[in-house]
């Protein structure tokens, strides 16, 4: 059963050409499962920590909550060689106090865990998003860079980097906030996952024998959005943990490139093969559980990875992003001027992802146009 979809690490910066050794919190997550996987392909001594158990995967797994500060101690205790940090635990919660309450714990419960073992931290990596500058609550100043000033409501993101930035100066390590974009990739059992949303969807759509048909509204459908490549944002992570002009600073990090809806939709219908037709808004929300009969039978007819329907794709994401009536931009000029240039054509990277899937039968050949 496939972790992941393959990365291609050519080139990949390095710390001197020294391998460490890093945790990555969130392994079994998107944004971790693959720094975690760059790490290890440049022979790094990867470990890797989540709540739930993970298999076959070629890093050290540690299954410990790291809600629970004893259990972080208990089960982190032996990582006496950790000098980076890649944070990309994450526990859901419907209200920004509850979101500060619980995740600020996750971070500060893996710091306090490493300074018990005796590791000597140099790095962390964490990431942030759009939220940061308002992506939720509608429109917000674009392209939007790293020096805006924060919302004065709470938020988690603000929380986070506060806590780092006063551990970072009484411990003596370094930081670095990441801030991607609508991250596409595949972890197992990962359902935050723009591909996932469109790919399923699409699945569905095409085994009922309707048109690929965006599920927004016709203003999401005509505004300028961007994405982050996950292979690109652990490129970034290990860039981040490597370089001088990384240290103690945020990043926005996207693909490179903007895109509207209008112009993809129609791609991933001639991709797909299957027959085009104009947006109609709805809710995947409500929608989508209803068909799953459907998607159980492209996986017995298929022998696709058996992923519950639950867990296999977040439906608000999507119905979040296709509702967005706001340009969503950031600029990528800070992490370019500071080193990291990296850039992908989206159009072309999604199309090459959903190929992955299929081939790695995360998603049914049906989904093949020839």
């Amino acid at each position: 059963m496939p972790t992941n979809i393959g990365l291609t690490l050519t080139d990949l910066p390095t710390t001197s050409g020294t391998a460490g050794t890093v945790l990555v919190a969130g392994d079994g997550g998107l944004i971790g499962s693959y720094a975690a996987k760059a790490y290890h392909a440049l022979g790094w001594d990867v470990h890797g920590v989540s709540r739930r158990p993970l298999n076959d995967v070629p890093w050290t797994h540690h299954s410990v909550d790291l809600l629970d500060p004893e259990a972080a101690t208990t089960g982190l205790a032996e990582l006496k060689d950790v000098t980076h940090l890649v944070f990309g635990a994450y526990v859901e919660k419907p209200t920004d106090v509850e979101l500060i309450e619980v995740n600020d714990a996750l971070l500060q419960n893996t710091l306090d865990a490493l300074r018990a073992a005796g590791a000597p931290l140099q790095h962390v990596t964490f990431y942030q998003g759009g939220k940061a500058y308002g992506h939720h609550l509608g429109f917000f100043n674009t392209p939007a860079k790293e020096s805006d000033p924060r919302l004065i409501a709470p938020h988690f993101y603000y929380t986070q980097e506060d806590l780092v930035r006063r551990l970072a100066k009484e411990r003596n390590f370094s930081w670095t906030a990441l801030r991607p974009e609508g991250v596409t990739g595949y972890a197992t059992g990962n359902p935050m996952n723009l591909l996932m949303v469109i790919g399923v969807y699409a699945a569905i759509c095409k085994e009922l024998g309707l048109p690929m048909r965006f599920p927004g509204t016709r203003a999401a459908y005509d505004v300028l959005y961007q994405t982050t490549d996950a292979e690109l944002l652990a490129r970034a992570t290990i860039w981040a943990g490597a370089n001088e002009s990384a240290r103690d600073q945020i990043f926005n990090i996207n693909n490179g490139d903007q895109f509207r809806w209008a112009q993809l939709w129609p791609r991933f219908a001639e991709h797909f093969g299957m027959d085009y037709a104009p947006p109609q808004q709805m809710s995947l929300t409500d929608a989508m559980p209803t068909r799953s009969d459907v998607w159980e039978a492209l996986v017995q007819a298929h022998d696709l990875v058996d992923t519950p329907f639950d867990d296999l794709v977040a439906w608000p994401v999507g119905d979040f992003l296709f509702h967005h009536e706001a340009d969503n931009i950031t600029s990528t000029i800070k992490a370019r001027q500071a080193g990291f240039a990296d850039a992908l054509d989206t159009e072309t990277r999604l199309l090459d992802l959903f190929d992955e899937l299929i081939e790695l039968k995360v998603l049914p050949p049906t989904l093949s146009a020839g």
